[in-house]
């Protein structure tokens, strides 16, 4: 990506991401981390419905269909809508590590429009882990995983504690998924929200 902010520059002495040795296997579908989540909730009926995957490394790959819900101008989608499928591919990342974080900072490029059903395909991969600071990169394709660059990202997220979503999330919502006696979709509520 160019003109990259410094703050998506990871220091010198940042290390190189390690896969948690509980994260999903390569291929493994990672599912929905929230059933009202926007980016890849069931529950959402405009929603993206974003379904990621887990890769080698610490990687990710994703996918969903542009919807005449998510278009801005006439048969294309959204700027919004496709920064946040990044966003949320981003976020994905976090399940490899294990850890709760949240976007810091998200600097997208926009390479080409995107129209009304076309699949987006994307890539995304954290590059380096500085004390609570991850960094990572997504790539964005239309049609396929060699398709041309439509979309890319680079992306800063933070380590947070569970706190910052039960002090700061709507108490029902809150208390619904702290509810659930399923262990692993009560921890992958507050994977990846802002």
């Amino acid at each position: 990506m160019t003109g990259t902010s410094a703050a998506l520059t990871p220091p010198a002495d940042a290390i190189p991401p390690v896969r948690h040795p509980d994260a999903p296997a390569p291929g493994e579908p990672l599912g929905a981390h929230y059933e009202y989540c926007f980016g890849c909730g069931g529950g959402q009926p405009h929603g993206l419905h974003l379904e990621a995957r887990a890769g080698e490394g610490v990687t990710v790959t994703a996918e969903f269909t542009v919807t005449p819900d998510h278009q801005g101008a006439p048969g294309l989608a959204h700027g919004g809508v496709l920064a946040t499928a990044l966003d949320e591919t981003l976020g994905s990342l976090n399940w490899l590590l294990r850890v709760i974080a949240v976007t810091g900072r998200l600097e997208t490029d926009f390479r080409r429009p995107v129209p009304v059903g076309t699949v987006l395909h994307l890539e995304a991969e954290v590059t380096a882990v500085h004390g609570r600071k991850i960094f990572s990169t997504a790539v964005g394709r239309i049609g396929g995983p060699e398709g041309p660059v439509a979309v890319r990202a680079d992306a800063l997220f933070i380590e947070v504690k569970v706190d910052h979503f039960i002090d700061n999330g709507r108490p029902e919502e809150i208390q619904a998924a702290m509810s659930d006696p399923d262990q692993v979709r009560r921890a992958r509520a507050f994977e990846v929200n802002p």
